[in-house]
């Protein structure tokens, strides 16, 4: 039986390429829910998110007219592309069931919730984007998150620290 299970949890990471991460969004905000959507990318897009480049920082999701849109993410220009390029900041459609879509608009009507992309990332060669929904954290809230890091990593080191002695 353990055979199986590791075998299973193999065949869910095999096959997967993070080209982009918001590292910044667990620190700004409270991530509540994730889920995980296609996205409709333009040939150059994806010949530039294979080289690696990509950036989520101020990227947001949105739902507009029953559809989900990726705005503000940067993909820059795909310098072989010539006159075929795209424009680095243009609105992605995010493929999304459409009753994920409803649940994602009663979460983000609630006051301060909103919806982060966390990751872009190939599965299988298909792009894929992590969205979370989240709530915006206070400066109070950072400053403490900040403190009970800092706690864990010190304690983790004592425990290293008495182990080696």
């Amino acid at each position: 039986m353990v055979g199986v299970k590791s075998n299973a949890n193999k065949s869910q990471h095999e096959g997967v390429k993070i080209v982009a991460q918001n590292r910044a969004a667990s620190y700004n905000y409270h991530l509540l829910d994730s889920l995980e959507a296609g996205l409709v990318l333009v040939g150059t897009e994806v010949k530039t998110l294979r080289e690696g480049k990509g950036t989520l920082r101020d990227a947001y999701a949105e739902i507009r007219g029953g559809e989900a849109w990726l705005v503000n993410c940067h993909i820059p220009e795909y310098l072989p592309g010539g006159f075929r390029n795209h424009d680095p900041l243009r609105k992605r459609k995010l493929l999304i069931k459409r009753r994920e879509i409803e649940r994602l608009l009663v979460q983000t009507q609630q006051k301060g919730m909103t919806v982060v992309p966390t990751k872009i990332y190939f599965r299988d060669g298909i792009a894929k984007c992590e969205l979370a929904v989240a709530k915006g954290k206070k400066f109070h809230d950072r400053r403490e998150s900040e403190r009970q890091k800092e706690a864990k990593r010190e304690a983790s080191e004592a425990i290293f620290r008495s182990r080696r002695r």
